[in-house]
């Protein structure tokens, strides 16, 4: 008998679980419903909402829609301009940011208001959506570094502000407050605020362990996932039988091979758990038909 089992940690965290929350309500309200960009990085759980009748457009698409349409900020954010525009065209917007992107925002806007305007960096992936949204509340003179020597483009001689978009590893964040430090001058400030969502970044110790308690790991997430690329890393460090998926149909036979005593199946922040116990049954499926043929 083989123990196959969900990772009770993992799947939507608070921001996307409002988001698709606040989708479904509006849905079933009737009429029609934009969601600017894909509400989640994970493309059957789109799929699933495409169905129930949420279309998904880009800012370009924004700016020609008629006025009266409905449109769904999704939990990533968006920059002041996009509020500007949609209010200019008379969209009607639906804001389902999540509420720590919407206090980073703020807390960065506030910075940015500051007589003498220190340089304000975010420790992010260039062009993420969140950081997008980040960037925005500086007018676009925030500098966006996503490895500790992209710092070197700073000015050590002037003050420094440093935030984190809200799903990066506190260990990189850590690793670019150190840089920062070390060359900052005497004449310079050098302020740092850890923004890291606690809700994402604990799960780093916990997938970890998790993935260490069983013999093959199957992760799931969607290939636009930064989240779920850091996870998968850190389950695979730990146990090298890391598998990522993007649904059931990528579950290889030969992954189970061998003394397969149980297996594991976790995901990202963007994963849902319906998407995970659909892998399971795959997996039994795979593992019954393996044992028939024995």
């Amino acid at each position: 008998m083989h123990l196959i089992e969900i990772d009770e940690g993992s799947g939507y965290c608070f921001g996307v679980t409002t988001a698709i929350n606040k989708a479904e309500e509006e849905l079933s309200a009737g009429g029609s419903l934009c969601c600017l960009g894909d509400i989640v990085h994970n493309g059957s759980e789109c799929e699933r909402l495409r169905t129930k009748g949420l279309t998904t457009i880009d800012h370009t698409t924004l700016a020609t829609l008629p006025r009266g349409t409905r449109v769904l900020l999704r939990a990533h954010g968006e920059p002041p301009a996009t509020y500007a525009l949609a209010h200019q065209r008379g969209i009607e917007l639906i804001d389902a940011t999540c509420p720590v992107v919407l206090q980073l925002q703020r807390r960065i806007k506030r910075v940015y208001d500051e007589p003498g305007q220190p340089q304000i960096v975010i420790y992010g992936k260039p062009g993420h959506a969140e950081v997008l949204g980040l960037v925005g509340q500086t007018d676009g003179t925030a500098i966006v570094i996503e490895h500790p020597e992209e710092a070197n483009a700073l000015d050590f001689s002037r003050d420094i502000c440093l935030f984190s978009q809200t799903t990066k590893p506190l260990e990189g964040f850590r690793q670019v407050v150190d840089y920062i430090s070390q060359r900052i001058q005497p004449s310079a400030q050098f302020r740092y605020f850890d923004t890291i969502c606690r809700q994402v970044a604990n799960r780093l110790p916990n997938v970890s362990a998790f993935a260490a308690r069983h013999d093959v790991v199957i992760f799931v997430c969607g290939q636009k996932s930064s989240n779920g690329r850091v996870l998968c890393e850190a389950c695979r460090k730990v146990n090298p039988a890391t598998y990522q998926v993007d649904n059931p149909e990528d579950i290889r036979p030969e992954w189970f091979q061998g003394e397969v005593g149980s297996v594991g199946i976790c995901g990202a922040t963007s994963t849902p758990k319906w998407l995970m116990e659909d892998c399971r049954k795959r997996i039994r499926e795979i593992l019954e038909l393996g044992e028939n043929k024995e």
